[in-house]
Protein backbone atom coordinates (compact mmCIF):
# COMPACT_ATOMS: atom_id res chain seq x y z
CA UNK A 1 0.00 0.00 0.00
CA UNK A 2 1.44 3.39 -1.05
CA UNK A 3 1.42 6.62 0.93
CA UNK A 4 0.27 9.84 -0.73
CA UNK A 5 0.92 13.36 0.54
CA UNK A 6 -2.02 15.75 0.19
CA UNK A 7 -2.70 19.38 0.98
CA UNK A 8 -6.02 20.76 2.14
CA UNK A 9 -6.73 24.29 0.85
CA UNK A 10 -9.70 26.60 0.57
CA UNK A 11 -10.80 29.61 -1.43
CA UNK A 12 -13.49 31.58 0.41
CA UNK A 13 -14.35 28.46 2.41
CA UNK A 14 -14.74 26.25 -0.69
CA UNK A 15 -12.27 23.53 0.36
CA UNK A 16 -10.52 20.88 -1.69
CA UNK A 17 -7.84 18.25 -1.19
CA UNK A 18 -4.91 18.87 -3.55
CA UNK A 19 -2.49 16.22 -4.75
CA UNK A 20 0.36 16.21 -7.21
CA UNK A 21 -0.70 13.95 -10.07
CA UNK A 22 2.92 12.86 -10.61
CA UNK A 23 2.81 11.18 -7.18
CA UNK A 24 -0.36 9.11 -7.76
CA UNK A 25 0.11 7.29 -11.10
CA UNK A 26 -1.86 4.19 -10.09
CA UNK A 27 -4.54 5.73 -7.88
CA UNK A 28 -8.18 6.15 -8.89
CA UNK A 29 -8.87 9.85 -8.24
CA UNK A 30 -12.66 9.45 -8.32
CA UNK A 31 -12.47 6.76 -5.64
CA UNK A 32 -9.99 8.86 -3.67
CA UNK A 33 -12.40 11.82 -3.74
CA UNK A 34 -15.24 9.68 -2.42
CA UNK A 35 -13.01 8.29 0.37
CA UNK A 36 -11.44 11.54 1.52
CA UNK A 37 -14.23 14.10 1.07
CA UNK A 38 -16.66 13.01 3.87
CA UNK A 39 -16.58 15.42 6.79
CA UNK A 40 -16.88 12.77 9.51
CA UNK A 41 -15.04 9.76 8.10
CA UNK A 42 -12.50 11.37 5.76
CA UNK A 43 -10.34 14.46 5.57
CA UNK A 44 -13.39 16.61 4.85
CA UNK A 45 -13.69 18.64 1.65
CA UNK A 46 -15.90 19.60 -1.26
CA UNK A 47 -13.81 17.34 -3.49
CA UNK A 48 -10.37 16.50 -4.84
CA UNK A 49 -8.19 18.50 -7.24
CA UNK A 50 -5.27 16.82 -9.00
CA UNK A 51 -2.44 19.01 -10.29
CA UNK A 52 -1.14 17.49 -13.53
CA UNK A 53 1.42 18.31 -16.22
CA UNK A 54 0.13 20.00 -19.37
CA UNK A 55 1.40 20.28 -22.93
CA UNK A 56 -0.56 23.50 -23.58
CA UNK A 57 -0.32 25.42 -20.29
CA UNK A 58 1.86 25.75 -17.17
CA UNK A 59 -0.14 22.96 -15.49
CA UNK A 60 -3.49 21.18 -15.64
CA UNK A 61 -6.35 21.03 -13.13
CA UNK A 62 -8.51 17.92 -12.79
CA UNK A 63 -11.53 18.28 -10.48
CA UNK A 64 -13.39 15.46 -8.76
CA UNK A 65 -16.49 16.36 -6.77
CA UNK A 66 -17.22 14.81 -3.38
CA UNK A 67 -19.29 12.08 -5.06
CA UNK A 68 -16.45 11.24 -7.48
CA UNK A 69 -18.01 12.91 -10.51
CA UNK A 70 -15.85 15.19 -12.67
CA UNK A 71 -16.16 18.96 -12.61
CA UNK A 72 -15.15 21.06 -15.60
CA UNK A 73 -14.14 24.25 -13.80
CA UNK A 74 -13.90 25.73 -10.29
CA UNK A 75 -13.15 29.40 -9.68
CA UNK A 76 -12.15 28.91 -6.05
CA UNK A 77 -10.28 25.70 -6.80
CA UNK A 78 -8.14 27.20 -9.56
CA UNK A 79 -6.97 30.01 -7.26
CA UNK A 80 -5.71 27.48 -4.72
CA UNK A 81 -4.23 25.32 -7.47
CA UNK A 82 -2.21 28.34 -8.65
CA UNK A 83 -0.91 28.88 -5.10
CA UNK A 84 -0.08 25.17 -4.76
CA UNK A 85 1.74 25.04 -8.11
CA UNK A 86 3.64 28.31 -7.62
CA UNK A 87 4.82 27.72 -4.07
CA UNK A 88 5.90 24.13 -4.77
CA UNK A 89 7.78 25.03 -7.94
CA UNK A 90 5.48 23.06 -10.25
CA UNK A 91 4.76 26.24 -12.23
CA UNK A 92 6.85 29.14 -10.96
CA UNK A 93 5.35 31.70 -13.36
CA UNK A 94 3.14 34.75 -12.99
CA UNK A 95 0.74 35.15 -14.72
CA UNK A 96 0.06 31.41 -14.92
CA UNK A 97 -1.91 29.53 -17.56
CA UNK A 98 -3.94 26.56 -16.31
CA UNK A 99 -5.52 23.91 -18.52
CA UNK A 100 -9.00 22.84 -17.37
CA UNK A 101 -11.79 20.74 -18.85
CA UNK A 102 -13.44 24.09 -19.72
CA UNK A 103 -10.37 25.38 -21.57
CA UNK A 104 -7.26 27.33 -20.61
CA UNK A 105 -7.63 29.95 -17.89
CA UNK A 106 -5.09 32.64 -17.00
CA UNK A 107 -4.48 33.62 -13.37
CA UNK A 108 -2.62 36.60 -11.92
CA UNK A 109 -0.99 36.01 -8.54
CA UNK A 110 -0.57 38.50 -5.71
CA UNK A 111 2.63 37.48 -3.96
CA UNK A 112 4.03 38.60 -0.61
CA UNK A 113 7.43 37.24 0.48
CA UNK A 114 7.17 34.29 -1.83
CA UNK A 115 3.64 33.33 -0.74
CA UNK A 116 0.51 33.71 -2.86
CA UNK A 117 -2.11 35.67 -0.90
CA UNK A 118 -4.78 36.35 -3.54
CA UNK A 119 -5.47 35.42 -7.14
CA UNK A 120 -7.42 37.00 -10.00
CA UNK A 121 -8.75 34.55 -12.59
CA UNK A 122 -9.77 35.41 -16.13
CA UNK A 123 -12.82 33.14 -16.26
CA UNK A 124 -13.41 33.79 -19.95
CA UNK A 125 -16.61 34.70 -21.78
CA UNK A 126 -19.87 33.40 -20.30
CA UNK A 127 -21.86 30.94 -22.40
CA UNK A 128 -25.46 32.13 -22.77
CA UNK A 129 -26.94 29.88 -25.46
CA UNK A 130 -29.26 27.26 -23.94
CA UNK A 131 -28.01 24.07 -25.65
CA UNK A 132 -24.38 24.99 -24.91
CA UNK A 133 -24.97 25.54 -21.16
CA UNK A 134 -26.65 22.96 -21.45
CA UNK A 135 -30.36 23.37 -20.67
CA UNK A 136 -33.49 22.17 -22.45
CA UNK A 137 -34.18 25.53 -24.12
CA UNK A 138 -32.84 27.53 -27.06
CA UNK A 139 -31.23 30.96 -27.03
CA UNK A 140 -30.95 33.15 -23.94
CA UNK A 141 -32.46 31.63 -20.80
CA UNK A 142 -33.20 34.80 -18.87
CA UNK A 143 -36.07 35.14 -16.35
CA UNK A 144 -37.26 31.71 -17.51
CA UNK A 145 -40.19 30.17 -15.67
CA UNK A 146 -39.18 26.79 -14.22
CA UNK A 147 -41.42 24.62 -12.06
CA UNK A 148 -39.58 22.64 -9.40
CA UNK A 149 -41.58 20.34 -7.12
CA UNK A 150 -44.76 22.30 -7.83
CA UNK A 151 -43.27 25.76 -7.25
CA UNK A 152 -42.58 28.16 -10.13
CA UNK A 153 -39.17 29.88 -10.04
CA UNK A 154 -37.77 32.58 -12.31
CA UNK A 155 -34.32 31.40 -13.37
CA UNK A 156 -31.45 32.69 -15.48
CA UNK A 157 -29.03 30.07 -16.80
CA UNK A 158 -25.38 30.54 -17.72
CA UNK A 159 -22.27 28.43 -18.21
CA UNK A 160 -18.91 29.54 -16.87
CA UNK A 161 -17.40 26.33 -18.23
CA UNK A 162 -19.93 24.49 -16.06
CA UNK A 163 -23.72 24.93 -15.90
CA UNK A 164 -25.41 27.35 -13.50
CA UNK A 165 -28.98 28.26 -12.64
CA UNK A 166 -29.36 31.61 -10.85
CA UNK A 167 -32.46 32.31 -8.78
CA UNK A 168 -32.95 35.79 -7.31
CA UNK A 169 -34.68 35.30 -3.99
CA UNK A 170 -35.24 37.44 -0.90
CA UNK A 171 -34.45 35.91 2.48
CA UNK A 172 -31.99 33.24 1.38
CA UNK A 173 -31.07 32.36 4.97
CA UNK A 174 -34.45 30.75 5.43
CA UNK A 175 -34.16 28.45 2.42
CA UNK A 176 -34.15 24.70 3.08
CA UNK A 177 -31.35 24.26 0.58
CA UNK A 178 -30.74 20.63 1.51
CA UNK A 179 -34.25 19.90 0.22
CA UNK A 180 -34.48 22.33 -2.70
CA UNK A 181 -30.93 21.95 -4.02
CA UNK A 182 -31.12 18.32 -5.15
CA UNK A 183 -34.42 19.00 -6.94
CA UNK A 184 -32.76 21.69 -9.05
CA UNK A 185 -29.58 19.68 -9.55
CA UNK A 186 -31.38 16.71 -11.09
CA UNK A 187 -34.28 18.53 -12.78
CA UNK A 188 -34.91 17.25 -16.35
CA UNK A 189 -34.34 20.81 -17.64
CA UNK A 190 -30.63 20.30 -16.91
CA UNK A 191 -29.26 17.32 -18.88
CA UNK A 192 -25.82 17.43 -17.18
CA UNK A 193 -27.23 18.41 -13.77
CA UNK A 194 -26.65 21.96 -12.56
CA UNK A 195 -25.17 24.21 -9.89
CA UNK A 196 -27.85 26.46 -8.39
CA UNK A 197 -27.31 29.90 -6.87
CA UNK A 198 -29.93 31.57 -4.69
CA UNK A 199 -29.15 35.27 -4.63
CA UNK A 200 -30.34 38.14 -2.46
CA UNK A 201 -29.54 41.58 -3.89
CA UNK A 202 -28.21 44.13 -1.40
CA UNK A 203 -27.60 46.88 -3.95
CA UNK A 204 -26.43 47.41 -7.54
CA UNK A 205 -22.88 46.34 -6.63
CA UNK A 206 -23.47 43.95 -3.73
CA UNK A 207 -25.26 40.63 -3.32
CA UNK A 208 -25.47 37.64 -1.00
CA UNK A 209 -25.47 34.11 -2.34
CA UNK A 210 -26.02 30.54 -1.23
CA UNK A 211 -25.11 27.72 -3.57
CA UNK A 212 -25.95 24.08 -4.14
CA UNK A 213 -23.17 22.47 -6.17
CA UNK A 214 -23.80 19.35 -8.22
CA UNK A 215 -21.93 16.44 -6.76
CA UNK A 216 -21.00 18.26 -3.53
CA UNK A 217 -24.18 19.75 -2.02
CA UNK A 218 -24.22 23.13 -0.28
CA UNK A 219 -20.75 24.67 -0.15
CA UNK A 220 -19.51 27.81 1.57
CA UNK A 221 -18.65 29.40 -1.77
CA UNK A 222 -18.63 28.82 -5.52
CA UNK A 223 -16.42 30.97 -7.74
CA UNK A 224 -18.03 30.07 -11.05
CA UNK A 225 -21.41 30.54 -9.33
CA UNK A 226 -20.45 34.03 -8.18
CA UNK A 227 -19.47 34.84 -11.78
CA UNK A 228 -22.73 33.44 -13.12
CA UNK A 229 -24.62 35.50 -10.53
CA UNK A 230 -23.05 38.76 -11.70
CA UNK A 231 -23.73 37.94 -15.36
CA UNK A 232 -27.33 37.04 -14.52
CA UNK A 233 -27.72 40.22 -12.48
CA UNK A 234 -26.49 42.36 -15.37
CA UNK A 235 -28.57 40.53 -17.98
CA UNK A 236 -31.75 41.01 -15.95
CA UNK A 237 -30.99 44.65 -15.06
CA UNK A 238 -30.77 43.86 -11.36
CA UNK A 239 -27.07 44.56 -10.79
CA UNK A 240 -24.02 46.31 -12.18
CA UNK A 241 -21.15 44.49 -13.90
CA UNK A 242 -18.74 44.89 -10.96
CA UNK A 243 -20.13 43.29 -7.82
CA UNK A 244 -18.99 42.16 -4.39
CA UNK A 245 -20.60 38.75 -3.87
CA UNK A 246 -20.91 37.75 -0.21
CA UNK A 247 -21.02 34.05 0.56
CA UNK A 248 -21.02 31.98 3.72
CA UNK A 249 -17.27 31.51 3.39
CA UNK A 250 -16.38 35.15 2.68
CA UNK A 251 -16.55 37.49 -0.28
CA UNK A 252 -15.53 37.44 -3.93
CA UNK A 253 -14.96 40.36 -6.28
CA UNK A 254 -16.42 39.78 -9.76
CA UNK A 255 -16.20 42.00 -12.84
CA UNK A 256 -17.86 41.38 -16.20
CA UNK A 257 -15.62 43.54 -18.35
CA UNK A 258 -16.19 45.50 -21.54
CA UNK A 259 -14.25 42.74 -23.36
CA UNK A 260 -17.00 40.32 -22.22
CA UNK A 261 -14.55 38.40 -20.02
CA UNK A 262 -15.50 37.72 -16.40
CA UNK A 263 -12.74 38.18 -13.82
CA UNK A 264 -12.83 36.74 -10.33
CA UNK A 265 -10.62 37.84 -7.43
CA UNK A 266 -10.37 36.10 -4.08
CA UNK A 267 -8.14 34.48 -1.50
CA UNK A 268 -6.21 31.21 -1.61
CA UNK A 269 -5.46 29.59 1.74
CA UNK A 270 -3.44 26.51 2.68
CA UNK A 271 -4.95 24.76 5.72
CA UNK A 272 -2.68 21.75 6.35
CA UNK A 273 -0.73 18.88 4.81
CA UNK A 274 -1.26 15.19 5.52
CA UNK A 275 -0.49 11.69 4.34
CA UNK A 276 -3.01 9.02 3.31
CA UNK A 277 -2.55 5.38 2.38
CA UNK A 278 -3.84 4.47 -1.10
Amino acid sequence: MARLTFTKMHGTGNDYIYVNGAEMPHADPADLARRLAPRHTGVGSDGLIVVCPSTVAACRMEIYNADGSRGEMCGNGIRCLAKYAYERGIARVNPMSVETDAGIRTVDLEINRGKVTAVTVDMGVPILNGPQIPVAADGLVVNHQLTVNGTCYQVTCISMGNPHCVVFHAGIDGLALESIGPLFERHPFFPNRVNTEFVEILGPAEARMRVWERGSGETLACGTGACATVVAGALTGRMARHVCVRLRGGQLDVTWGADDHVRLRGDAVEVFEGVVEI
